[in-house]
């Protein structure tokens, strides 16, 4: 129970902040194949492993839970005064995570150099979302008195792409809502909501069945797509993280009040340095559960 809560609240921590995702982490703790068989599981037909995976998932959702509360409680008082430093954090994070990655899966990838089209389709992919989103230069409102149907349209589907992310061991679903200007509008409304202001529940409820649909639809691709082609999703995983190095940057411009993306005078090394220190941190913690 503990041991799942601690991976769940590790998740949470990641999944809550642009860089890496909740999925790199249950991959570099060990045990991401677990977590995805267990979500496919839960929506198949034998009910012994149905039970099987609702108790795991549960353990994991507790941690889960912590976690990202206590991380949007925090995130969400800093961002307007510190957003380059946690930018610069984020930044660390995916940077050297792309290494770890590598590491991890360097029988798949090794001698397969062909999959660096995917690699570079990834990056691509995501600098051009980056790069047309239509908030990328203004901060998206969604307490209730502004939400539309458009809008409400636009936070579902943004949820939907934002929770397969959330589950592929590479670029966050929080950095995709940072793409889609919806990052720093869905943490302020996660805890407007913790504070009981009930104006935000609608948001949130769509964001929800966003991602509800989004599990639903994927998660069997995805686990065909490991099982079957893992080197090309590998070398595609690492192009949306690098791709996704550029939406940190671009990050300051989906604030309600949008400032100046990150620069050579902004950016924050120790800050850019801690992201690293908090992956070691994670390396270290997958070396003692192992034991």
């Amino acid at each position: 129970m503990l041991l799942n809560a601690v991976r769940g609240f590790c998740m949470a921590l990641a999944d809550s902040v642009p860089g890496v995702s909740g999925g790199t982490i249950a991959f570099l703790l060990g045990f991401y194949d677990e977590f995805i068989h267990s979500l496919n599981d839960l929506m198949g037909r034998d009910n012994e492993k149905r039970k099987k995976a609702f108790f795991f998932l549960a353990k994991l959702g507790i941690g889960w839970v912590i976690g990202f509360c206590l991380s949007v409680v925090i995130l969400a008082s800093l961002f307007e005064t510190y957003i380059y430093q946690i930018s610069s954090v984020f930044f660390g994070l995916t940077l050297f995570a792309i290494p770890m990655v590598i590491h991890e899966e360097k029988r798949a990838i090794r001698g397969k150099w062909g999959g660096l089209i995917f690699t570079a389709g990834g990056a691509l992919l995501v600098f051009a979302i980056s790069w047309f989103s239509p908030s990328s230069s203004e901060g998206i409102r969604v307490s209730a008195e502004a939400l539309s149907p458009g809008l409400g349209i636009y936070i579902f589907f943004a949820a939907m792409i934002a929770i397969t992310a959330m589950v592929l061991p590479g670029i966050s679903g929080s950095t995709l809502l940072l793409i889609f200007g919806l990052y720093v509008p869905v943490i302020g409304a996660v805890k407007e909501f913790l504070h009981f202001n009930l104006s935000y529940l609608p948001v949130l409820v769509i964001f929800g069945l966003g991602v509800v649909t989004g599990i639903v639809a994927i998660i069997k691709i995805v686990k065909m797509c490991l099982e079957r082609y893992r080197s090309q999703t590998i070398y595609a995983i690492l192009g949306l993280m690098i791709g996704s190095l550029y939406a940190i940057l671009m990050g300051p411009t989906t604030l309600d009040v949008p400032k100046a993306p990150v620069s050579f005078a902004t950016f924050s090394i120790p800050f850019f340095l801690l992201g690293g220190v908090i992956l070691a941190g994670l390396e270290f913690l997958k070396a003692r559960l192992e034991k």
